[in-house]
């Protein structure tokens, strides 16, 4: 028989602290901005890649390095992640493609044209997508895909860019006045195809040419893009052919 004091005592089982449940508790602002935009840096990555079906909110979490039930506590269901990492960057997009061309319209008066016009409209994208980092490259082939997506595309994209898109519009009507409306709107259908299959960057250029031309070449891009346009709502926006 061994002494007592050899034998160890039997403690009461520690009760464990139940689970906490529901929302998680935010206890840092800074913190929780940053988990915030891991998540949609993550999910941009993913639906710039994948596209919105090809994507799972688990997906999207294990990216970002955080619980799935952290990205439904931030967002909700996979078309409002969707959404918030759409409307991001179309803000900014938007607010200084407005800018730029109110600007310019300021600046130019009279002496207004449509190359000034679109240069200013044009420029801002493509300078954020060649020099804004991995994320507005993202962003610009997130953008190429949903304008071209026939399920949700054609929504999404109104809700987000057509007051920028509609601003422009104002002021190419004072350059071409006697322009038809139905032209109008043609014109530009025919520029956002070209404008968003560009930014996206899809190296169908470069094979098309033989390596002469460069996707990535964006500066080039949006020169070439800028003459393109004008010619192309002049010839569009112009007086019809005789029959």
């Amino acid at each position: 028989m061994k002494a007592d004091d050899d034998i160890a005592p039997t403690l009461p089982p520690v009760a464990s602290a139940p689970a906490r449940r529901g929302r998680p508790k935010k206890t840092k602002t800074a913190g929780a901005g940053e988990t915030r935009e891991a998540i949609l840096n993550a999910a941009e990555d993913l639906f710039s890649k994948h596209g919105f079906y090809g994507v799972t909110i688990r997906e999207v979490a294990r990216e970002a390095g955080v619980d799935t039930a952290l990205v439904h506590y931030y967002f909700g269901a996979k078309k409002e992640l969707f959404d918030a990492v759409f409307t991001r960057r179309a803000e900014v997009w938007n607010s200084e493609r407005v800018a730029a061309v109110d600007r310019y319209a300021e600046a130019a008066g009279d002496a207004m044209t449509l190359e000034g016009l679109f240069e200013a409209f044009l420029r801002p994208p493509f300078q954020w997508s060649l020099k804004g980092g991995p994320g507005w490259k993202h962003y610009a082939a997130l953008v190429a895909q949903t304008n071209a997506n026939p399920a949700f595309g054609g929504e999404t994209m109104a809700r987000y860019f057509d007051p920028a898109i509609r601003r422009l519009l104002e002021l190419v009507k004072r350059l071409l006045p006697e322009a038809e409306e139905t032209d109008l709107y043609w014109a530009y259908h025919n520029l956002s195809g070209a404008l968003t299959l560009t930014l996206g960057e899809t190296g169908r250029l470069d094979r098309l040419s033989g390596g002469l031309c460069k996707s990535g070449d964006l500066d080039s891009a949006c020169d070439y893009m800028v003459r393109f346009a004008a010619a192309g709502f002049r010839a569009v926006c112009g007086s019809k052919p005789s029959a």
